[in-house]
């Protein structure tokens, strides 16, 4: 692909589908756990702990479908 002039193309779309994927994924968690804006103004602390764990939790799904495959 290097070769060929093609590789910077494919990462390119390979990197829009990961940030896709995630951004959906995120969304999908944060309504499937209730992760809301209220949340976020009553207990930040917790918001924060429940973000960083579904960000991480929809990371690895991504690099199990997409970034690995």
């Amino acid at each position: 692909m290097l070769m060929e002039g093609k590789l910077n193309s494919y990462l390119a779309d390979i990197d829009k589908q990961a940030q896709e994927r995630l951004e959906t994924l995120v969304e999908q968690m944060k309504q499937a756990k209730g992760v809301t804006e209220q949340l976020k103004a009553e207990n930040a602390l917790n918001w924060v702990q429940k973000m960083n764990n579904i960000r991480h939790r929809a990371e690895e799904i991504v690099y199990s479908e997409i970034i690995y495959a």
